[in-house]
């Protein structure tokens, strides 16, 4: 951040100068879910303070959204993912980059079908990188978001077979699911027609979104966006795009609030990094010449680097 032009800011810096800061939530960089996806999951109140760590349910939203269910049903993501064999261990490469079509990750569906089955897994096609898991299994087993694993050793992210009582079992079930799947992929043709092409093979499969959508789930405000430039370029390590991101995203997504706060909306704003997301919202009219002051003298850069 700190190589980052200060005139791509430019929209943030005046957005943030008629803002107050609302609310902080710090943990550590080894959370399952992200802070980007804590703050997310509350403003759509898929989750609380009070959520456990790693057992927001994306999977059950999408579940509830997409498919006929019935309420209370535990649900994951299960992405199909290449994961990259060193000397030491494996590193879990982008999902995107497989580039799987529809009719393959129908085809892997189908193969991997059976041996979650046995577990009292169900696995439904979504689309071709993602699909959904349903099974009493998944309703405590915490799991680590894509986010924090793309690009890093899976080691450190699988779920732990010495976790909570409720939640080790589950977490034995998945690691042998893990191996089974390695084994059965390894030597499948599909994956030997995928390298002929100079494609990568699909060698195993990341679980994460467990969990099952909470009874009294309110109804989502709309109008939350949550831009994913940024996080694709650093998980492409592609610098360049890293910076024009921060200027797209000053002049596409910045620039509409500032303009809206401007015009007597109160709008609101969530940055977000590896350790912390910081939400503010637009400040009472009596207090915009005291924030402006301080923001004044506080730089965009500087916040960005406390997250």
């Amino acid at each position: 951040m700190q190589a980052l032009p200060r005139e791509n800011l430019r929209q943030l810096q005046l957005l943030l100068q008629g803002m107050t800061a609302l609310h902080t939530d710090t943990q550590d960089a080894s959370t399952l879910s992200p802070p980007h996806e804590r703050a997310l999951a509350r403003a759509l109140k898929l989750a609380n303070s009070e959520t456990p760590d790693g057992l927001i349910p994306w999977a059950a939203q999408d579940a509830a959204e997409q498919l006929p269910t019935e309420p209370g049903q535990a649900w994951a993501w299960l992405t199909p993912c290449h994961w990259a064999m060193g000397h030491l261990h494996a590193t879990l490469s982008d999902p995107a980059a497989l580039a799987l079509g529809e009719n393959e990750s129908r085809t892997l569906l189908a193969i991997m079908q059976p041996y979650f089955a046995s577990d009292g897994l169900t696995l439904h096609y979504l689309n071709p990188e993602r699909w959904l898991a349903e099974g009493e299994l998944l309703r405590h087993l915490p799991s680590a978001s894509l986010d924090r694993v793309m690009a890093r050793n899976v080691d450190a992210w699988l779920p732990k077979a010495s976790a909570a009582p409720d939640a080790g079992p589950a977490a034995r079930t998945l690691l042998r699911l893990q191996n089974e799947m390695q084994m059965l992929l390894y030597t499948h043709p599909l994956n030997d027609l995928r390298q002929s092409r100079q494609q990568l093979p699909v060698n195993s499969f990341w679980l994460s979104a467990t969990g099952a959508l909470p009874a009294a789930c309110g109804v989502a405000p709309t109008g939350i966006t949550a831009p994913r430039h940024l996080a694709q370029a650093v998980f492409n390590e592609d610098w360049l795009a890293y910076e024009k991101a921060w200027g797209l995203l000053d002049h596409e997504a910045i620039a509409p609030l500032l303009a809206r706060q401007r015009a007597g909306d109160t709008v609101q704003l969530t940055l977000c990094g590896e350790h912390s997301a910081q939400t503010f919202a637009t400040s009472p009219k009596s207090l915009r010449s005291t924030i402006t002051n301080f923001f004044a003298k506080k730089s965009v850069l500087e916040i960005l680097k406390n997250l």
